[in-house]
């Protein structure tokens, strides 16, 4: 063979080589561009409004997301209807199906580590969101991530939201105008972090601010709006002293107290709840509810998918991410009166 033929035939070798390794590298493209990322949600019962509201959003920046990245994001939503054994399973089956990142609405806040040690094995990401595990079982896994807004810092502005309405108008709130404001309390979940947390820090804002405060009545409506109604229902019907105003741990029960007033067609009554649901929001616009405090769904459900996305992508977007302790991720509150 002479130069020229050998000359030839490395060229040839060369652009062959050249033209399998560019087919290689775009058919690892196309299957990186055409992989299904499959996120599982776990909630702890779907017809919390709030929770809703949350998924409703995040369904809605999934379907963005997957049409300006041309590929496939598959969210499945399962419901644990307040039962933490169902909620074991509906993880247990996203574990058994590989998916990306596992996203958990706990039912019981304390029984949090089996599902970081299952998760942690199969090494899945694990996201819990709104309700938060107690600190120790945060630390099991350094791929365990918390979600949420700061308890305390929501019951302060309540208690603010009070009495900024009163600065305006005390008599709507003092309606006997004795100086003492006599109060109901609606409070969540017995023993929930956010329902003790709550309804102190509501209080506590309200004293520090001047206000007497006389306790009519108060009892655990497990942040439901048809619990709370048969409560509210209840006081106005058998307590002798009036009530002036309802503090309420979140926004459903603030409704179901409105609910109960309307019913029994009672003067109104100052209401204030927490979460500043759509439902909420509509009620303080038309007067039902004298306040909300605010935790953006929109936003909250952004943040539930950006971290999804970085633990998916890989530890250096996780890195860019602004986590505290590198582990947690807050949602602001805010006023909405």
């Amino acid at each position: 063979m002479n130069q020229k033929k050998r000359y030839l035939l490395i060229i040839t070798l060369v652009f062959v080589c050249f033209l399998l390794f560019k087919n290689y590298i775009n058919t690892n493209l196309k299957h990186e561009e055409n992989k299904v990322v499959k996120i599982g949600v776990c909630t702890y019962k779907a017809s919390d409004t709030f929770i809703a509201s949350i998924i409703t959003e995040l369904e809605k920046i999934i379907k963005e997301e997957e049409q300006l990245r041309e590929t496939t994001i598959k969210l499945d939503i399962s419901d644990a209807k307040e039962s933490q054994l169902t909620q074991n399973e509906q993880v247990q089956k996203y574990i058994a199906l590989d998916y990306d990142v596992i996203c958990v609405n706990i039912v019981d806040r304390t029984l949090a580590a089996h599902l970081i040690d299952q998760a942690s094995s199969a090494q899945i990401p694990l996201v819990f969101f709104n309700r938060q595990p107690v600190e120790e079982d945060m630390y099991r896994s350094d791929s365990v991530y918390y979600i949420g807004s700061n308890a305390k810092e929501s019951a302060i502005m309540q208690g603010e939201l009070i009495i900024e309405a009163y600065k305006r108008n005390p008599e709507f709130i003092d309606k006997n105008q004795n100086g003492i404001i006599e109060y109901a309390i609606l409070e969540g979940e017995a023993g929930h972090q956010d329902t003790v947390i709550r309804t102190e820090y509501a209080i506590k804002t309200l004293e520090e601010k001047g206000l007497e405060l006389k306790k009519v009545a108060g009892w655990c409506a497990n942040f439901d709006r048809n619990q709370a109604a048969a409560l509210v229902e209840q006081w106005l019907s058998h307590e002798q002293e009036e009530i002036e105003l309802i503090l309420s741990n979140n926004d459903d029960m603030a409704l179901g107290a409105a609910d109960a007033i309307e019913k029994l067609e009672e003067e109104s009554i100052a209401i204030v709840g927490i979460d500043g649901t759509p439902q909420g929001r509509e009620a303080v616009d038309k007067g039902i509810l004298l306040g909300t405090v605010v935790s953006e769904q929109k936003l909250y459900a952004r943040k539930i998918f950006t971290l999804c996305d970085a633990l998916i992508k890989g530890d250096e977007f996780v890195d860019q991410l602004e986590l505290e302790d590198n582990k947690y991720m807050w949602v602001p509150w805010g006023k909405y009166i």
